[in-house]
């Protein structure tokens, strides 16, 4: 029977929250997932995959980091979420995870992220040489040009990325910069220095393959593109040894190969776990 627990996590902010699956049985270790931008522990891969991983022994940690859904409330009228995050507060959220995890018990978790989860759990498995395994579910290409990568693809800003550039640039220049702008792609709605943050450039997915000491799984859905979300170029760099999967009639989500990908990682996991 699948357990759960509802946990708090403390930030120099606000508290993150999420759910603890102990492990069915035996415990082999401990799996943290860590989200995608704008979605949160119960849904995607952060909900389906507990099920499967703990059946196989596995302890689970699901969080919202603070950058989490699009717009959120936290205290009283206070406003939170997707379209305030940066990078070094996802960074710092994913690192006070993996202490909340040890305090448990776990030393170093497993890590398996989805999208923009998926470039810092490669971040994450850079900076902590101690990782296991880590899996990188349609992780983006992260980098200094993301931003032009992502509208010149039909997201982000599209055509509009000299203009939303400059607008966020003054916004920031008069003390506005948590004030909400209008996106014509994904997100759609974010904050001025949020939009800055991101448009200067992320932790870079496939100079991180370059880091990362422990094995690695990375997978993406055939109808992503392979230059946001990179599989080969990723392997290319690995310094360690690296599994690349790709799922046909897939796209970004796993929407109706959930199952699939829950027994894939899982099998993954367990034949490749450090004895």
């Amino acid at each position: 029977m699948l357990q759960m627990e509802m946990i708090e996590i403390a930030t120099d902010s606000e508290p993150m929250h999420g759910l603890f699956y102990p492990a069915q049985g035996h415990c082999r270790g401990a799996v943290m997932l860590l989200h995608g931008n704008c979605h949160n522990f119960y849904t995607g891969p952060s909900r389906f995959l507990p099920p499967v991983l703990t059946k196989a022994g596995f302890a689970c940690l699901a969080f919202n980091r603070r950058g989490h859904d699009m717009v959120a409330s936290t205290y009283g009228r206070e406003i939170g979420g997707g379209a305030f995050q940066t990078s070094a507060q996802a960074m710092a959220d994913n690192n006070l995870a993996a202490l909340w995890l040890k305090q448990r018990g776990f030393d170093a978790p497993i890590l398996v992220g989805h999208s923009n989860g998926g470039m810092l759990a490669a971040q994450h498995a850079g900076d902590h040489p101690e990782t296991p395994l880590a899996v990188l579910l349609s992780a983006h290409c992260g980098g200094r040009d993301i931003a032009k990568l992502n509208s010149a693809n039909g997201l982000w800003a599209r055509d509009r990325l000299e203009e939303l550039t400059a607008a966020a640039n003054t916004m920031v220049a008069e003390g506005r910069g948590r004030e909400l702008m209008l996106l014509p792609g994904w997100w759609w709605v974010i904050s001025a220095e949020a939009f800055l943050d991101y448009a200067s450039g992320v932790p870079d997915t496939v100079d991180n393959a370059a880091r990362i000491q422990c094995p690695t799984l990375v997978l993406r859905g055939d109808q992503e593109r392979d230059d946001i979300y990179p599989t080969d170029a990723f392997a290319a760099k690995a310094i360690s040894p690296c599994t690349v999967r790709v799922l046909a009639n897939c796209n970004h989500f796993y929407t109706g190969h959930e199952d699939a990908l829950a027994a894939l990682v899982t099998e993954w996991i367990v034949t490749h776990l450090p004895a």
